[in-house]
């Protein structure tokens, strides 16, 4: 951050993303994503009607109230899941490329000389990443001191040491605040020239880190330290990979098998502890998308955080409780992540709804005090895992009711804990590549221990922290519809492909509104069956807003109820699917 970080001083320019059309003589196009005015378009060689196109728009309500645009980029074609998801990034405000100024400041970086980084690389170091990554922001080292004992090293990218604060790139990585990943995409926060080259820690490539020293004896931190390395990276491992080691489907080899074996046993520590804590119980599905040589989506499959994920989360979240509490103790100025504590009217509501729907709930005071609701809802969450376990069913609906229960996780400059975690301190610090809170958090702590550098401006940190958690809500808005977008490009293939429109398929209620019920369905599609197509009655939504009950027949669609829908509509661009009930013969 610098007295120059001004992101609205370099907001883009009017644009759109649109399809040309050819009316008459005119080419004109209106937006892909939302409803809005139709503009008259310049002819460029570069694109024909039917192309998705990046407009800039030059004449807003000029020449007899038209707007005329010319073509900036040729995005490709709207029927292309690729080319769209492209376009939605454009059209949500991502920039898509750097600066030409960045991108010289970012190339061949000159790292800050400081004379007392110590050299790790004769320590067999790994990383585990998903089979996809480019950008290794960590690495891990690990040795077994005594059966209960261990001294856990977590590497973290210098990224400061290429970043200077008030550079150019500097500057462009606090306005993006946060790298945002769409389905085969993504938006860096720094060139990739930094992101997947000097600071990322590949394998047998010296490359300066921030390290994290920490020894662990069971789960208690008998000490930690923090100074600037170098390590070498010994292996790149995948979670798929590791998951196979633990399963016994394939060797480790040394010299990192015995550092993993290690890791594994400390992190499986670590774990019993969090759950000691009272950390929330949730567990997530996130998509991962596969496309063909053309940008066609061809596939998807849900991924399950297993063991291997467990352990690096393990890992840097004990990093990162480590470093806040020494900024704390330290009176540092930094960004904290904090999660406060819920109100009590908050549990209580949480509580209704789960009794609403039959699930077991957790006792509750009268009253219940900011503490007492964030015990409540995390024994609440563990309550619904097993309830999900014995049924088979309600997992996405009923974690969705937790998780509205809670506040939403922030960046302040106040340490204010992490109810989520169950932790008194918290940070980032493990991702500086791809999260400028995680940069503020290495300068601050450069400058605790004395590895060169000067503080973050305490002035400055509230602005900073409003400004990345505005950010990182965007991108995840942005991640969200993407996925939503890349959805249903996929089930438009399975349906056309197979020809069999009216195809049925089960489904579950993720969540009600008096519009209509939410439904996962199939592979992971998930759309709206709205009241309107369910005739002959009149629907209304029951007090905790988790039931739909029909007035006249006391009929009742609950969270987490199975049925059967077909697929009425499927708008691509917007994400949207409309559903149709099955009904019985």
């Amino acid at each position: 951050m610098s007295r120059r970080d001004d992101p609205e001083r370099s907001a883009p320019r009017a644009a759109l993303v649109g399809v040309l059309e050819q009316r008459g003589r005119f080419l004109t196009a209106e937006s892909f994503f939302e409803r809005g005015p139709r503009v008259h378009v310049d002819r460029d060689r570069r694109a024909a009607p039917g192309d998705l196109v990046l407009l800039r728009i030059s004449n807003r309500g000029g020449g007899r109230g038209r707007s005329h645009a010319q073509v900036e980029r040729r995005l490709g074609r709207p029927d292309v899941a690729r080319d769209v998801l492209e376009g939605l990034m454009l059209h949500r405000g991502l920039r898509r490329r750097f600066d030409p100024a960045v991108e010289r400041a970012a190339r061949d970086p000159e790292p800050v000389p400081f004379a007392g980084r110590r050299d790790l690389r004769d320590l067999t170091t790994f990383t585990i990443d998903p089979a996809t990554a480019r950008d290794f922001d960590d690495a891990i080292s690990a040795e077994r001191l005594a059966d209960d004992a261990w001294r856990i090293w977590v590497h973290i990218a210098d990224v400061s040491a290429y970043v200077r604060p008030g550079s150019p790139v500097d500057r462009e990585a606090y306005r993006r605040g946060t790298s945002v990943y769409v389905p085969g995409k993504v938006e860096p926060m720094l060139p990739e020239t930094l992101s997947d080259g000097a600071c990322s820690l590949r394998p047998a490539e010296d490359r300066l880190a921030v390290t994290a020293e920490l020894e662990l004896k069971g789960t208690r931190v008998r000490s930690a330290s923090f100074y600037r390395s170098t390590i070498r990276s010994d292996e790149r491992l995948d979670y798929d990979r590791v998951d196979r080691i633990f399963a016994g489907e394939e060797p480790a080899l040394e010299p990192w098998a015995t550092p993993l074996a290690a890791a594994r046993a400390a992190a499986a520590a670590l774990a019993a502890r969090r759950e000691r804590q009272g950390a929330l119980a949730i567990e997530s599905v996130e998509p991962e998308f596969r496309f063909d040589r053309d940008g066609h989506v061809t596939g998807a499959e849900g991924v399950v955080g297993t063991e291997s994920h467990r352990l690096i989360e393990h890992l840097m979240i004990l990093a990162n409780e480590e470093v806040a509490k020494l900024l704390d103790g330290r009176r540092v100025p930094a960004l904290y992540r904090v999660h406060e504590r819920p109100d009590g009217s908050a549990a209580e509501r949480l509580v209704a709804q789960l009794a609403s729907l039959g699930v077991p709930t957790p006792p509750l005071p009268d009253h219940p005090t900011p503490q007492q609701a964030a015990d409540a809802i995390a024994e609440a969450s563990h309550l619904v895992e097993q309830h999900v376990q014995r049924t088979g069913h309600g997992r996405r609906g009923l974690t969705s009711l937790v998780l509205r229960s809670l506040k939403q996780a922030r960046y302040d400059p106040r340490n204010l804990g992490h109810t989520g975690l169950g932790l008194t301190h918290y940070c980032h610090f493990t991702s500086p590549i791809r999260r400028y809170p995680d940069l503020v958090c290495h300068r601050a702590l450069l400058s605790a221990v004395g590895g060169g550098e000067e503080p973050p401006e305490a002035h400055r940190l509230p602005g900073a922290g409003d400004w990345c958690s505005a950010r990182e809500r965007d991108a995840m808005a942005i991640e969200r519809t993407a996925d939503d977008v890349a959805r249903c490009f996929l089930l438009e293939r399975e349906l056309f492909r197979g020809g069999d429109l009216a195809r049925e398929f089960a489904g579950e209620v993720t969540g009600v509104i008096g519009a209509g019920a939410f439904v996962a369905f199939g592979d992971g599609y998930e759309g709206m069956l709205p009241v309107r197509k369910l005739r002959g009655e009149w629907w209304e939504v029951n007090e905790e807003g988790t039931i739909l009950l029909g007035t006249r027949s006391e009929t009742a669609i609950r969270v987490g109820d199975e049925l059967r829908v077909t697929v009425e509509r499927i708008d691509a661009p917007r994400g949207r699917v409309d559903l149709l009930p099955v009904v019985p013969r």
